[in-house]
């Protein structure tokens, strides 16, 4: 992965919003202002999803007042909160630009019938926090199974014995963590000694 694309990467955000041209949604907004931040929403139609990666932009559009106001916002932005289904549109076009020149309920997409209003939402990378404690247990487990196997092998008026590796085996994976954890405490009670 070039250097480009590692930067990219880790500006995006784990989860977004599955969304569709022609569906009416309600985008949560941060705002700052001065040294207050607060939550502004804004809810009308997407009319156009654009780009990809990081660059990903959708489009929506609303009429207030008798005037259509467009706000185009990032998809990976930290200042779009969350994005909410508020109504599932049918549209067979990528761009919906012939809505500008609508007026009233011209101006909205037909419902979907039967569509579930259901905020779905697509993984773009997975939590890197679940994987150093999987490897961990998998560390912890390989001397308990290697005891367990040898185990096996041993006949059955040797099964005390068996039973007493395993148990030791799991002792000693024991003893072997709690010593990394003291050997740091020592290193720490000898730079004290030599202040």
């Amino acid at each position: 992965m070039d250097i480009i694309k590692s930067i990219e990467h880790e500006q995006m955000k784990n989860k977004i919003p599955a969304l569709k041209v022609g569906d009416t949604v309600r985008v949560h907004q941060r705002i700052k202002e001065g040294n207050r931040e607060r939550i502004q929403v804004f809810e009308g139609i997407i009319i156009k999803k654009q780009g990809g990666g990081v660059n990903a932009t959708f489009t929506v559009r609303r009429v207030a007042y008798g005037v259509g106001v467009e706000k185009t916002f990032l998809v990976h932005s930290p200042m779009v909160e969350k994005v909410e289904l508020v109504r599932v549109g049918k549209a067979r076009r990528a761009k919906l630009f012939y809505l500008r020149d609508r007026v009233g309920k011209a101006a909205k997409t037909k419902e979907a019938i039967g569509a579930r209003i259901e905020d779905k939402e697509i993984t773009i990378k997975e939590d890197l926090a679940e994987a150093p404690a999987e490897e961990v247990v998998e560390e912890v487990a390989a001397p308990v199974e290697e005891a367990v196997v040898e185990a096996a092998e041993t006949p059955a008026a040797e099964e005390v014995k068996a039973e007493e590796t395993v148990e030791e085996a799991a002792e000693e994976v024991a003893e072997e963590t709690a010593e990394e954890a003291p050997a740091s405490e020592e290193k720490t009670e000898e730079t004290t000694d030599a202040e």
